[in-house]
């Protein structure tokens, strides 16, 4: 973690101490739903457990897993049809998938999916993308209801896109990836979905969300060797753009627990 340790009692050490196993159990308890292993594929997705308490959402994820799952089987099994020496000494394509909760904030529940898959080749590839659940409607939703307006290269998401530039110019500078002014950096529209990946994040003030996070996989914002982003934009700098139902589910400030899980720059 890249935050500083020395202001940390060392009662809150010994509380990070015995949080650990806690972590790790609770980690060991999420098993694959789906675990494929054939002669080109290895395959394994989980689900959160948590995501069982709002109805119809965790068989939403299951069905998608199934078929996701039945395509990379079958992009595999051609590829040893095609490419049969790619797989010698009994090399498989690797596939992996997670679903875990976000945040919950109203009544939206944000879901992150990432995604791991290895087919040779340099390195693994990961790409992590997001899902809204909408508890009311039992579906899968926007951020759109959060705005007055969203219309593409619109007020709304041309704000939107420059606070995302922002954060991730400031990123990047913080990695040494070098950045000399937001409006360089590509991958970011403005678009609702061109944006990028995006979650409520949580806040200290309980049923608020503190803002929007974005998530960036690697590729996304620059090099392979950068990695990931996971940026964030304060509630307060988009405030004015705020449908009366979004302004009813921003406040309070990003929680140092959910900095420091995404280990931000």
């Amino acid at each position: 973690m890249r935050e500083s340790m020395r202001n940390i009692l060392p009662v809150a050490l010994l509380a990070a101490a015995l949080a650990v196993p806690v972590a790790s159990a609770s980690a060991a308890e999420t098993k694959p739903v789906i675990a494929q292993k054939s002669k080109s594929a290895e395959i394994e997705v989980t689900i959160d457990p948590a995501l069982k308490a709002y109805p119809g959402l965790y068989e939403n994820l299951l069905a998608e897993g199934q078929r996701d799952a039945a395509k990379w089987r079958k992009d595999a099994d051609q590829s040893l049809r095609e490419e049969p020496q790619m797989f010698k000494d009994r090399r498989r394509n690797t596939y992996d998938r997670s679903y875990k909760q976000r945040s919950v904030v109203g009544h939206y529940v944000a879901i992150l999916r990432d995604d791991g898959s290895y087919a040779g080749g340099a390195h693994p590839n990961s790409y992590t993308d997001t899902i809204l659940w909408d508890t009311t409607a039992r579906k899968r939703v926007s951020i759109r209801p959060f705005f007055k307006e969203t219309a593409d290269n619109g007020p709304t998401m041309t704000t939107m896109a420059k606070l995302v530039r922002a954060a991730a110019c400031a990123a990047k500078e913080k990695r040494g990836a070098g950045c000399d002014s937001p409006a360089d950096v590509s991958g970011i529209e403005s678009k609702l979905l061109g944006i990028g990946p995006v979650t409520p994040a949580p806040s200290t003030e309980a049923g608020k969300s503190s803002g929007l996070t974005f998530h960036f996989s690697p590729y996304g914002l620059g090099s392979y060797a950068e990695g990931s982003y996971t940026l964030f934009v304060p509630w307060t700098d988009f405030k004015d753009d705020l449908s009366p139902e979004g302004a009813a589910l921003f406040g309070g400030t990003r929680p140092q627990s959910d900095v420091a899980a995404f280990d931000e720059p």
